[in-house]
């Protein structure tokens, strides 16, 4: 079957559009309450809440960790958000098929769980 030219054009269109608007399947909001759970680079624990705010893929994360509080925003591109937070190494999180987010800071060397 040989197809003209226009038709080609047509369906070469289509794909492309399809891919364009295709969401990715973990592309769920992020946004909610969290209870986190981390370990500083120097090895101590610590445990706070977070709360994140996702509008389509624009973060705005606050956490409190004890009397310390902290903000920062960032972005999210399927499961993986990346969050500038006034530090050289930003805190980078994958969500989990559970929901959860685990991330590190400090370049690797800091962890964080974030739990709904």
């Amino acid at each position: 079957m040989t197809l003209s030219t226009g038709t080609r054009r047509t369906i070469l269109a289509c794909f492309a559009a399809l891919t364009l608007f295709a969401v990715p399947a973990g592309a769920q909001s992020v946004g909610g309450s969290y209870s986190a759970e981390g370990r500083n680079p120097d090895g101590s624990a610590y445990s706070g809440t977070v709360q994140i705010r996702d509008n389509g893929g624009m973060i705005e994360m606050s956490w409190q960790v004890g009397a310390q509080s902290y903000a920062g925003t960032g972005t999210r591109n399927g499961d993986v958000v990346w969050v500038d937070w006034g530090q050289p190494d930003p805190v980078v999180y994958v969500r989990m098929p559970s929901g959860e987010l685990h991330g590190t800071w400090a370049n690797g060397r800091g962890l964080e769980r974030l739990i709904p």
